[in-house]
């Protein structure tokens, strides 16, 4: 990373906490299971609009981009659950099927081993069954 982009990313990490304290002193440790699920899922038209569209409009879709999202986060070893139970509810809504998502992770094994398909299996299955919870 170069000098400029280590000087930014330091800058918006303090100014990260720095609103955390403005808010609320207790929030700047703050970390809470679920937290994922007080941000809403976008809507399909919305995720192509930001991530599929705007990015790259001659690239991947909203789908295929999350679905790589979830491989990435799958090979950090699932260590970022509130980003992939996020980032698994917006594939689904961008019309990834469950199989899919599942197929992304058991693929990812060979690169992150299997302790970190496992846990992303576990985190992706938690998020199935309260997708479906919600929809019947």
């Amino acid at each position: 990373m170069s000098d400029d982009l280590t000087r930014m990313f330091k800058a918006m990490i303090e100014q990260g906490h720095e609103m955390a304290r403005a808010f609320n002193p207790a929030l700047e440790n703050f970390q809470v299971k679920g937290f994922d699920t007080l941000f809403p899922t976008m809507s399909k038209d919305m995720m192509e609009m930001w991530f599929g569209k705007t990015f790259n409009r001659d690239g991947l879709d909203a789908k295929t981009r999350l679905l790589v999202t979830v491989a990435a986060l799958t090979v950090l070893g699932a260590q970022a659950e509130p980003q992939m139970r996020l980032t698994i509810r917006h594939a689904l809504e961008a019309g990834a099927k469950k199989k899919e998502i599942a197929e992304v992770i058991y693929q990812m094994s060979m690169f992150g081993g299997l302790p970190a398909m496992q846990k992303a299996l576990e985190i992706a299955q938690k998020v199935f069954s309260e997708t479906e919870e919600k929809s019947e």
